[in-house]
């Protein structure tokens, strides 16, 4: 797919590093040639101009993402993260600084990579019967949230999730037992 964009006078354009990356690198731009480097303090964020506007097609969004030595090396982090079609403005990517430290980014630097997405759309309808009446999906899960999936991870023959079973449909080894040291992988 081809994604046409515009670049303002003096930014630098997105790049991929490798061909198989699945995000375009962007970079600081500020509009002011005289601004070199940008502060970020503990627990602040800011939005950096990337000096770049995309045309996003219809039914697809581009994802604004982490780089991962941003985050885990400068505690770094993307804040806003969906640019929708039909907005052909400069991309401005917001920063968090989740550290300890201040954090200072230079013109030029890369701080976040994109990736285009594709979007169902859907019609949000409000009902006052019980969710799932129809049953559209295969859990059981309901309600129940971290951790709700089963007291001990034992499954019994007579509840078992589909995906809990093997290409044949027998439950796994694993599933069926309490305990780590009742099981051995690989029948070890």
């Amino acid at each position: 797919m081809i994604l046409e964009y515009k670049v303002r006078e003096g930014a630098i354009v997105p790049t991929r590093a490798n061909p198989s990356d699945a995000g375009l690198d962007v970079f600081y731009n500020p509009p002011d040639p005289n601004v070199t480097v940008a502060k970020i303090e503990p627990g602040e964020n800011k939005m950096f101009p990337t000096g770049l506007s995309f045309g996003v097609p219809h039914g697809y969004m581009l994802q604004v993402c982490n780089r991962s030595s941003m985050g885990a090396k400068r505690s770094l982090i993307v804040g806003a993260h969906i640019i929708d079609s039909g907005y052909d403005g400069e991309v401005f990517v917001d920063l968090h600084n989740i550290g300890a430290e201040d954090q200072f980014v230079e013109r030029g630097a890369k701080i976040a990579q994109l990736i285009l997405v594709p979007v169902v759309h859907f019609r949000a309808r409000q009902v006052t019967h019980d969710l799932y009446r129809e049953s559209i999906t295969i859990s059981s899960r309901g309600e129940g949230s971290l951790g709700s999936t089963g007291d001990d991870g034992a499954v019994t023959e007579s509840y078992a999730e589909p995906r809990d079973r093997d290409m044949l449909g027998q439950i796994h080894p694993a599933k069926t037992k309490k305990t780590t040291e009742d099981w051995q992988p690989g029948g070890f």
